[in-house]
């Protein structure tokens, strides 16, 4: 039963799929209010808080990770008074990037909410599956446990930068049509502070990351089969988010994004001004999918074309997550000149049809 509701929630999360009336659709001009809007929107089909990050230990080892709580609507029950009824889903998945080992250690979680299993508060960021939970402190820290199978992540983010809205305002457009997308803001430049298990081993860390957050009830547009997702933290305090959207034969659908410059100053970047150039491809033993895993990103800003080359901290950082009905794709720590952050690839192993 826990597999077929993965299965459900999964494709409400990212399958391309027409509005619905049961859901809220996503308009422009909607003012994004907190610390209201990191709580949870269930009038919505699907939402995430994405945590992206690098831990720096003593003695330069640096290790990447992954935090990311979903959320998703069934449409499901709307008028049964059942505490069983599956109305809202929680989907939770960490997972911890480490060279030394090369391959991804990986954990999950999920639980309809309610029955004291599950909840995601309406008013702040607070979300609790199971052991895992993901909140917002009254100083503005975010803090997070998760753990998995031979790890466990014990970390607190602390904000040092203005919350980045992005695309208009916060209505961040996913396709041609306005119906496919998002409200969307991220938190880049997180200072993480914390501790880190690993195969009963307790270290602390420290390092940087990035908060994305996303509702919508139709996210990508028909013909889509998976997207290009980067995040990027600048040395110089700079921040980058750029994605696009894939057609099956490669071409982009669609693409978008936000540069906030080091001195404050945001640029709302349009489809025609990101490009992503692959270099290499590395195909997984385990799925077949085949990964652009060090792609060039090309983008056009007010000063001229910019060029970041992305070189992945280790090839294989794909999260199969089959074994709990979830899809497969590669999230992986990636180093920039001047910076580093997060790559994502979706739709390179077929994980948009479960």
């Amino acid at each position: 039963m826990r597999r077929v509701i993965a299965a459900l929630v999964m494709l409400a999360l990212i399958a391309a799929v027409p509005a619905d009336r049961r859901f809220a659709p996503v308009r422009p001009g909607v003012v994004l209010s907190f610390p209201r809007d990191h709580g949870a929107h269930p009038a919505y089909r699907s939402e995430w808080w994405y945590l992206t990050g690098w831990l720096d230990e003593p003695g330069g080892r640096h290790r990447g990770f992954q935090i990311t709580f979903f959320r998703s609507a069934t449409g499901l029950s709307a008028h049964s008074r059942s505490a069983f009824a599956p109305r809202q889903i929680l989907l939770a998945h960490a997972a911890l990037s480490d060279p030394a080992l090369g391959h991804l250690l990986h954990g999950e979680r999920i639980a309809r909410e309610g029955l004291g299993l599950a909840r995601a508060s309406r008013s702040d960021a607070d979300v609790v599956l199971d052991d895992w939970h993901l909140r917002r402190l009254p100083d503005g820290r975010f803090v997070a446990h998760v753990a998995g199978q031979g790890f466990a992540l014990d970390l607190a983010f602390s904000p040092g930068q203005p919350i980045l809205l992005q695309g208009d305002h916060g209505f961040s457009r996913k396709g041609p049509e306005a119906s496919s997308a998002s409200h969307y803001y991220s938190m880049p430049h997180l200072a993480v502070s914390g501790t880190v298990t690993e195969q009963g081993q307790v270290r602390k860390a420290s390092g940087e990351a990035w908060l994305d957050r996303e509702w919508s009830s139709s996210y990508l547009p028909e013909g889509a089969v998976g997207w290009d997702w980067t995040g990027l933290n600048f040395a110089d305090g700079g921040a980058l988010m750029a994605f696009r959207i894939r057609r099956k034969d490669g071409s982009a659908l669609w693409a978008g994004g936000t540069y906030r410059a080091p001195q404050g100053g945001v640029v709302v970047l349009r489809p025609q001004d990101i490009a992503f150039t692959v270099r290499r491809r590395w195909r997984s033993v385990r799925t077949g999918g085949l990964y652009p895993v060090d792609p060039v990103l090309r983008v056009s800003l007010p000063g001229g074309v910019r060029e970041w080359p992305m070189v992945p901290l280790f090839d294989d950082q794909e999260l199969d997550g089959r074994p709990a009905g979830s899809p497969v794709y590669w999230e992986g720590a990636v180093t920039v000149p001047g910076g580093r952050g997060y790559l994502e690839l979706t739709g390179y192993a077929g994980d948009l049809h479960l």
